[in-house]
């Protein structure tokens, strides 16, 4: 499909900078044969009894590092972690950079460029690695806030946990699973009084995900892949509520991208543990979920390519349109919606 048809104006006063406090008070657009207007409180009650909710359980680590090279100053942003002490990243100014350059961060941290792709993208060696390369990322990174909230305020020690769901515990994502940001203790005592049940999956969301799509059509877009992780007894759990019934609820496009890729034909779930690069447009035929919660994405992004996916284009080309219009708040800070799938 041609990118142009996933395109919409929006105002960049509706670019939400902080979240809703409490985080359940965001607006909740409800996307079925019709439009409704809630909020994220309101969800227990618009789920039933025997659904099952899926959440990512990623951590987002201080992915942003500010060196220099001899004079050169270099930003870089890591994406994807490939060994120990080794993580690919994209550079600012990249092309400021070749290989064998060393960047330095602080005094003893430092890494060194191994290898330069297309994009901005380089190959990063650190002078640390495992436990003791995490520990100078949360001594001298920050939070890899998005672009388009970075480019209004500056990011400060209360994204540390504005940008953090309830739920992280993994450490490896270097951008929040935003559709779990809404949700809080409070709101997850409602869910298990409903007998609404929930579970956790890993999906380590990559800096890829903020990446524009550059090409016209949507199948010369190539996807950056992320890692994840679905242990047996998630499947176990999750293959049984579809079996009697339940819904399949996925909080995020990042939950829904792990599940449809652990997922065969059948719609059957199979433990899971590595790459996916699953890219979701139109055509599409999902297997693994019913019903999906997820925040409102950016123009010509895959995330909206895949909701639209999901729920229709024109179906969400009309959500988007109504969300604009009541003035609801967008992307990683923003309100949500509750998705059906088309008919």
């Amino acid at each position: 499909m041609k990118v142009d048809a996933f395109d919409f104006i929006l105002p960049t006063e509706l670019i939400a900078d902080r979240p809703a406090v409490p985080r359940e008070a965001a607006k909740l657009l409800v996307v079925g044969e019709t439009l409704s207007d809630f909020t994220v409180a309101d969800l227990p009650d618009l789920l039933r009894e025997g659904d099952l909710l899926v959440f990512n359980d990623t951590k987002v680590i201080p992915a942003r590092l500010r060196g220099t090279r001899r004079t050169a100053k270099i930003e870089v942003t890591l994406h994807k972690n490939v060994s120990a002490d080794s993580w690919h990243a994209f550079a600012k100014p990249a092309k400021k950079l070749k290989t064998s350059d060393i960047i330095e961060f602080a005094d003893g941290f430092t890494a060194l460029v191994t290898d330069k792709f297309d994009g901005g993208e380089v190959a990063l060696a650190f002078s640390t690695s495992g436990p003791q390369l995490m520990e100078k990322l949360m001594e001298h990174g920050e939070i890899p806030l998005p672009p388009y909230i970075s480019s209004l305020r500056a990011v400060d020690e209360q994204d540390k946990s504005d940008y953090q769901t309830i739920f992280a515990k993994d450490e490896g994502a270097v951008a929040a699973p935003t559709a779990g940001l809404h949700f809080t203790e409070a709101l997850l005592k409602k869910f298990a009084t409903k007998k609404i049940d929930m579970v956790t999956t890993t999906l380590h969301v990559g800096a890829g995900t903020f990446l524009p799509v550059k090409v016209d059509d949507t199948d010369d877009h190539k996807m950056h892949a992320e890692r994840g992780f679905l242990d047996e007894e998630t499947v176990q759990k999750i293959n049984e509520t579809r079996r009697r019934g339940g819904r399949i609820v996925a909080v995020g496009t990042t939950s829904l991208r792990l599940l449809e890729s652990a997922a065969d034909d059948a719609g059957v779930l199979h433990p899971f543990e590595g790459e996916t690069d699953i890219f979701i447009t139109p055509g599409y035929r999902f297997k693994a979920i019913d019903l999906l919660i997820t925040n409102f994405h950016l123009p010509k992004s895959t995330l909206f390519m895949l909701v639209s996916a999901f729920s229709g284009l024109e179906t969400m080309q009309g959500a988007y349109a109504h969300a604009i219009a009541e003035k609801y708040r967008f992307y990683s800070y923003g309100d949500c919606s509750l998705l059906y799938p088309k008919s």
